[in-house]
Formats: structure tokens, C-alpha cells, sequence
């Protein structure tokens, strides 16, 4: 972990040039203490470092220093090649090496390539924190610790011992079959097997994992696009459906559609709007979808929902219908 450090700061230096103990603390996601024993370190191996005190000052590298770096490490390998979203990597625990790894890749660049790279890179930004409706991006928090050992096991082919809590219920500890990890939206799963069953966790409910010398029994090879577009249909067909017949602006008609598990029929009414019959995954999908839209939509079926939705309405109407 140290070796790795100390490259990653020998490369921000001989790409960025002078940098503050403290820019480089954040870079690396240290402290600045470790930043001036890493220093310390590298010039008592030879590496040309000095420090440049003042306003301005800060650690720098001789002129024309050249670095002689072996290659990528495990994980930095894998880093990139997740790398086509930032917040995969963070997601499944590899937002260090994946920094770590892109310096070894532009240090590699011929220096007329490397400057337009720097350049070009400057003028993209990918998966922003904000939204243009200034809503912040919120990605699940799983401690590095749980995804580092969930990651190792599915890497090895072991078998992962998981504390889950799974929605409403106790945690409970099970044993795994991992098959593979997949990052939707900002949300992380772990596609499994518990006996035959195939079996899908969220990480964030992950409490602790283990990782088993056991061997997993799983194919040697997965299509885990197909693998988690299989349950993705399981999951849509399965399980206590709700199922609505509602109004529909024909305006908006793809932004309701698009809330909704399924739409089994579909006809027009005499004043133009749309009547379609649709399935939730539940009663408390279906009262969240339809409340997003109430404005231009209107649940005929069942009774309960209309119900549902008029105490809703009542209670914000009653919030808001005296000026404060």
C-alpha cells in the first residue's frame, strides 16, 4: 500500500509540478503527517525531491526527473476497466486505484500526448454530482471493508458468508454462491446463488461479510448482462402485484408508463385521455408512482388507492390552506 503511495506522489509531482503537503493529503487521501514521511522516504532513496517554503512553496522535483514504474497493479487494472464510470469504481471500493492508475497512464503518454490528453480532459465531465435542478446525486454508502471482502470472494470463486438485512426483516447471516457484482443508478448489487435459488442483495444492506475458503459452486463463465436481465423479468412478473386502472393525460403519458412495472391494456377515452390498466410492484409503489403524477392522472381502481390518495391530499391541503 506504501509502495503504491509513494508512486502516486512521484507522478502528481512530475505531472502538476510544485504541490502543498496539504493538496497532496487530499489527493491521496491521507494525512498530511504521512505525506511528510512519505517525503522523507522517497528522498532518502534517491528520488530528487525538495521543498520550496513560503507563500507559494511546496514539494517539487528536480527538472527532467524520469521515473522507471513497473505496471499496473491487480486492482488498478480492474479500476480501469470500470473506469467508464467513476462511480462504479467508488461504488465497488476501487476509487483509489482507479486514481492511482489513471497517473500511471498519462506518466506512460509521450509528453506532447500527455499535455493534449491533460488538455482534452479538461473539457469533459462525466456523472456530475448535480443535476441541472441543482438535485444532488446521493451514491450508497458501503463501508471499503464489507466491498473489499465481497469483491475478493467473487473474484476467487469462494464462498461469502453475508449479515443481511433484508427490508422489514432482521438481520440474518447466510452463506453465498457469489456470481458477480453490477452497479445500477448509483446502487449496488451482488448477484448469488443459495442453493439453486439465484438471489440478488443490495450491498448497502450488507452488514459484515466473510469471505469462505470454501469453493463457490458457480459456472466457471457468466453473462452477467443476461444474468441480471433474467431476474429483472423475474422480478417484474413475480411476487403480490397491484394491479390499477387509471386516467392518463396522454401528454404525460410516458412519464406515468415509465413509474409502472407493466402495462397490460390500454384504450382511449371520449375527452381524449388515456385509460390504461397497469401493475405496481406493490400498494406502496403504486401510491408513490400515482402521487407523482397526480396532477394528470386519475386512479379509477381500486377503491383503497383512491382512498389512499384523497387522506394524502386532504393532509397537504390542510398543511397549506392557512398562510403562516
Amino acid at each position: 500500500m506504501r509502495a503504491d503511495r509513494l508512486v502516486s506522489l512521484v507522478l502528481l509531482l512530475r505531472q502538476r509540478g510544485r504541490m502543498t503537503a496539504d493538496s497532496l493529503a487530499r489527493e491521496l487521501e491521507v494525512s498530511t503527517r504521512t505525506v511528510l514521511r512519505d517525503m522523507e522516504a522517497l528522498s532518502a532513496a534517491g528520488v530528487p525531491v525538495y521543498a520550496e517554503r513560503g507563500r507559494h512553496g511546496g514539494f517539487a522535483l528536480l527538472p527532467d526527473f524520469q521515473t522507471a514504474l513497473t505496471g499496473l497493479n491487480h486492482d488498478e487494472a480492474l479500476a480501469l476497466l470500470v473506469a467508464g464510470s467513476r462511480r462504479g469504481a467508488q461504488l465497488f471500493g476501487l476509487g483509489s486505484a482507479l486514481a492511482s492508475a489513471m497517473l500511471k497512464v498519462v506518466d506512460a503518454l509521450p509528453e506532447g500526448l500527455r499535455d493534449t490528453a491533460a488538455g482534452a480532459a479538461q473539457r469533459l465531465l462525466v456523472d456530475p454530482e448535480t443535476d441541472l435542478l441543482s438535485r444532488r446525486v446521493a451514491p450508497e454508502e458501503v463501508p471499503e471493508s464489507i466491498v473489499a471482502e465481497v469483491r475478493r470472494a467473487v473474484f476467487a470463486g469462494h464462498r461469502l458468508r453475508i449479515h443481511y438485512e433484508a427490508v422489514g426483516r432482521a438481520p440474518k447471516w447466510r452463506t453465498v454462491d457469489p456470481i458477480g457484482l453490477v452497479t445500477v443508478r448509483d446502487q449496488g448489487y451482488l448477484l448469488a446463488k443459495r442453493g439453486a435459488e439465484d438471489r440478488t442483495y443490495r450491498l448497502c444492506r450488507i452488514l459484515a461479510a466473510e469471505e469462505l475458503d470454501e469453493a463457490a459452486q458457480r459456472p466457471d463463465t457468466v453473462d452477467l448482462d443476461r444474468a441480471w436481465r433474467d431476474r429483472n423479468a423475474r422480478f417484474r412478473t413475480g411476487g403480490d402485484r397491484s394491479a390499477v386502472l387509471i386516467r392518463v393525460d396522454p401528454a404525460h403519458r410516458e412519464q406515468v408508463v415509465g413509474t409502472v412495472l407493466a402495462v397490460r391494456a390500454e384504450e382511449a377515452d371520449a375527452d381524449g385521455w388515456l385509460r390504461l390498466n397497469v401493475e405496481f410492484q406493490d400498494a406502496r409503489h403504486a401510491e408513490w408512482a400515482v402521487w407523482q403524477h397526480v396532477m394528470y392522472a386519475e386512479v379509477l381502481a381500486p377503491q383503497w388507492l383512491r382512498t389512499a390518495l384523497h387522506d394524502r391530499a386532504a393532509m397537504v391541503a390542510s398543511r397549506y390552506g392557512t398562510p403562516t
